[in-house]
């Protein structure tokens, strides 16, 4: 009797759990939305063009991982970059690194949301960025990688362009440029309902 209940209570915390990271995996264009001390922002993301892109994204999402952070790295007519560090600027744990879907036909346009990554382009886990600019740079080309756009703003693009132009600095903390003086918060993340 008792292993039969220790089945049932391992079998209802499986099934919580996976329900808990409920990804939508059946929608194609699945939205978030951000909730950041400056307004909302709506994002529609493909999951046609960057399958792999968009359940990763969507996995940190769900879980809250994305949930009071900060967007660490703002330099106008260019990038608004978030979801790695904490308001104390700590960095935040991240998964398995993803293949690089940046040949998916999205490009870095205005508007846009891609993952950000390191000099390997199979690098990106958690941190990703809003073009707030025209960025074809960070487009493939046929002798590099680029960087993996994965859908785009559809509300709050004004909410964007106020993010741009904030005051930015070297923190010391971080001996990284371009981080805003006044801390832009991710508050929230959410998986708005299917349509």
């Amino acid at each position: 009797m008792f292993r039969w209940i220790s089945a049932l209570l391992v079998l209802c915390a499986s099934y919580s759990s996976w329900a808990a990271i409920d990804i939508q995996p059946d929608t194609l264009y699945p939205q978030v939305e951000f909730e950041t001390s400056l307004g909302k922002i709506v994002v529609e993301l493909d999951r046609t063009r960057a399958p792999i892109t968009v359940d990763n994204f969507l996995t940190y999402v769900v879980k809250g991982e994305y949930n009071n952070t900060i967007f660490h790295r703002v330099i106008s007519d260019f990038v608004v970059q978030g979801g790695g560090l904490n308001p104390q600027l700590e960095e935040l744990p991240a998964g398995k690194p993803i293949v690089n879907e940046s040949g998916n036909g999205l490009s870095n346009s205005m508007g846009t949301i891609a993952m950000a990554r390191d000099n390997d382009p199979h690098s990106a886990t958690r941190q990703f960025y809003f073009n707030v600019a025209d960025n074809t740079k960070l487009d493939p080309s046929k002798r590099r990688w680029g960087y993996a756009v994965f859908g785009e703003v559809i509300e709050g693009k004004q909410v964007l362009e106020a993010m741009a132009v904030v005051e930015t600095t070297t923190n010391a903390k971080l001996n990284w440029p371009d981080v805003p003086v006044t801390p832009i918060i991710l508050k929230t993340a959410k998986l708005l309902p299917k349509k």
